[in-house]
């Protein structure tokens, strides 16, 4: 009698807490709802009208005649052909780079703090105040082109920064990079603290070296911090907007960083297409969804085990 007494105690207790953790729980999910579902769904709604944000006409529906535009515009793939290159420049030599400074950082007994702490500053920084730092560094008589003449010994050359085709993409792409890289080093520390000691003292014990450590080792119980870092930095870069904003609004040239993300502020508020800027805001939302479901798909990194 004492026994079920004490569990039916325990269980009204349970239930108890579990009311409050709903009551709790349900204003963050209203507002996360209100500020993320909500703008998801009206875009596709919109998605399927003509419609312009200053006119004071209903909008009229059209279907999938927005979509069957999209495919067929030029400046649409570019946008396409600029966010794939941007996405590919950064993100591979973010996550290895990443990978790489966390594991030399970690290794570090004295002063790692100090090179966690510089290289998480620039993260901090919003990405207007990024891409301005970096239009002085890109300038013609920056330090860009100083560093530049230096290592190819060219000197009074002007790389052209931002005037280039090709070097105003790799200009975009360094900015990013500078700013991020910190922030996932940050994260790899973590998942690197994360490992047991023991497993590398057996592993020395059996005669391994530094580099078989990190192959048979680091590398494989990282696997789960190795898939958060590379959904987030894959997303971040899909999403790219206020550094090639910038740059363009101070004189680059648009179309070798006419990401999708500025395609769609163009189109949306500078044209006032709001129904066609939706149905791109749509089809970015769904290519991030399949890239980040691929990567999960395939890492599978719940097989990761101590």
């Amino acid at each position: 009698m004492k026994s079920q007494q004490k569990r039916i105690k325990h269980q009204s207790v349970e239930k108890k807490q579990a009311r409050w953790g709903i009551a709790f729980v349900i204003p963050s999910l209203v507002f996360f709802s209100l500020f993320n579902f909500y703008p998801i769904i009206n875009a596709f709604y919109t998605s399927f009208f003509k419609k312009k944000v200053l006119s004071l006409k209903p909008p009229t529906f059209i279907g999938i005649d927005n979509y069957v535009y999209l495919i067929q515009s030029s400046n649409f793939w570019n946008s396409i052909r600029a966010t794939v290159v941007f996405t590919l420049g950064t993100f591979i030599p973010l996550l290895v780079s990443s990978l790489l400074f966390a594991v030399l950082i970690i290794s570090i007994k004295k002063g790692n703090k100090f090179f966690q702490i510089a290289l998480y500053a620039p993260a901090v920084l919003s990405s207007v105040v990024s891409a301005a730092i970096w239009l002085l560094i890109f300038d013609p008589r920056g330090l860009a082109n100083q560093w530049a003449n230096v290592l190819l010994n060219t000197w009074g050359a002007d790389h052209n920064w931002l005037a280039n085709w090709t070097m105003v993409q790799i200009s975009t792409m360094l900015v990013y990079f500078w700013k991020y890289i910190g922030y996932f080093v940050i994260i790899f520390i973590a998942g690197l603290s994360s490992i047991p000691k023991s497993l590398y003292e057996a592993a020395q014990i059996d005669g391994t070296n530094s580099w078989q450590e990190f192959w048979q080792i680091t590398l494989p119980l990282l696997k789960p911090t190795v898939v958060l870092v590379s959904t987030m930095s894959m997303l971040q870069c899909l999403k790219t907007f206020g550094t090639q904003y910038l740059f363009t609004q101070s004189g680059a040239p648009q179309d070798p960083i006419n990401v999708i993300t500025m395609n769609i502020y163009n189109t949306g508020i500078r044209d006032h297409r709001i129904g066609r800027a939706s149905t791109m805001s749509i089809i970015l939302f769904i290519i991030m969804l399949f890239f980040t479901w691929l990567q999960f798909k395939t890492s599978k990194s719940d097989d990761v085990e101590y």
